[in-house]
């Protein structure tokens, strides 16, 4: 038997229920994971794309570093950890793509992981210290095969961009370089500079500064054309490596089984925030191309790149990571 006082409870909720229905995402902050090192070209962008990503969300995006195992921390976290609820974010890059046919990981990137929209593609650039011996990249190949095995190149990590870029010009050049791996690119470049290592093949993105500057020599682009904002630095591929192609790009994935609707209006953000003169602008200092930027487009871009690494390795031109 209903009493008097039980009323005013029934009539309020009808009123309760469609604020609960209405609440859109998001409704809280959106975490962004960045799997790499700060000051690297991915840190970089995304302190420019987090915040006009946040004005089209309405509500603030953290950039939150996560670095190591080339990415794959960060991506695992993701792909494992984070609730699939659109409120992570992962910003990738070609480690995603390449993990799998390399090495052994602890989460499958190409099932755990959705690709959401692409940010470009940056080219690489080869530089050595200023007092090197090595002015050019077929100063570096006849060096490496005048001494197999006594020519090192630095990188980020095992399984990054900045190695496998490496791994390919040894391929293709039927070269022994030494790999020597670093925490991030950053801590590269005192032990370049001063010729503990022969040379790095390091995004533009953070390369370009150690150029300008005058810290460090570019001997060389890893894009098949050469950079407009370096025109003078010829490509590796017209110094004797032809055919010889290899960029990073970046784009943001996000849990699978993540909600249609915050699905989408992370999607929205992507583009948006791609398209704003910020972000052009830092687009256009790295030299970077750009790749599709809807959830569709980047996704088959992805799965190309997934499918090419794959080939790569498959036929022993790229080798397999240990572990």
């Amino acid at each position: 038997m209903l009493t008097r006082r039980s009323l005013p409870l029934i009539a309020a909720i009808p009123l309760a229920a469609p604020r609960i229905a209405q609440a859109a995402f998001p409704d809280r902050t959106i975490s962004l994971i960045v799997p790499y090192a700060p000051g690297g070209s991915a840190d970089v962008l995304a302190r420019v794309l987090a915040p006009e990503m946040a004005r089209v969300l309405g509500q603030t995006v953290v950039v939150e570093l996560r670095p190591g195992a080339g990415g794959h921390i960060g991506g695992a976290h993701v792909a494992s950890t984070a609730r699939a609820d659109g409120y992570t974010i992962l910003l990738g890059s070609v480690s995603a793509a390449t993990g799998p046919a390399l090495q052994r990981l602890s989460y499958d990137p190409v099932n755990g992981l959705t690709p959401l929209g692409g940010i470009g593609t940056v080219p690489n650039m080869m530089v050595t210290s200023p007092e090197s011996p090595f002015h050019s990249v077929q100063d570096v190949i006849t060096a490496a095969r005048e001494r197999p095995g006594q020519i090192t190149y630095g990188s980020s990590g095992p399984g990054t961009g900045s190695h496998l870029a490496g791994e390919l010009l040894g391929a293709m050049t039927g070269t022994q370089l030494l790999h020597v791996p670093y925490r991030g690119s950053g801590a590269v470049y005192p032990d370049l500079i001063s010729q503990r290592l022969s040379f790095l093949l390091d995004a533009m993105g953070s390369s370009a500064g150690q150029v300008t500057g005058g810290s460090v020599r570019a001997i060389g682009v890893s894009s098949p054309e050469r950079s407009p904002v370096f025109p003078t630095v010829p490509t590796i591929a017209e110094q004797g490596v032809p055919g010889y192609e290899f960029s990073l790009w970046l784009g943001f994935f996000v849990r699978a089984g993540t909600p249609p609707d915050a699905f989408a209006r992370l999607e929205e953000a992507n583009m948006i925030a791609v398209a704003t003169p910020a972000v052009q602008e830092k687009l256009r200092q790295a030299s970077a191309m750009p790749i599709p930027t809807d959830a569709a487009g980047f996704a088959a871009f992805f799965h190309a790149d997934v499918a090419r690494w794959a080939a790569l390795v498959g036929s022993g031109r790229v080798p397999r990571l240990e572990g």
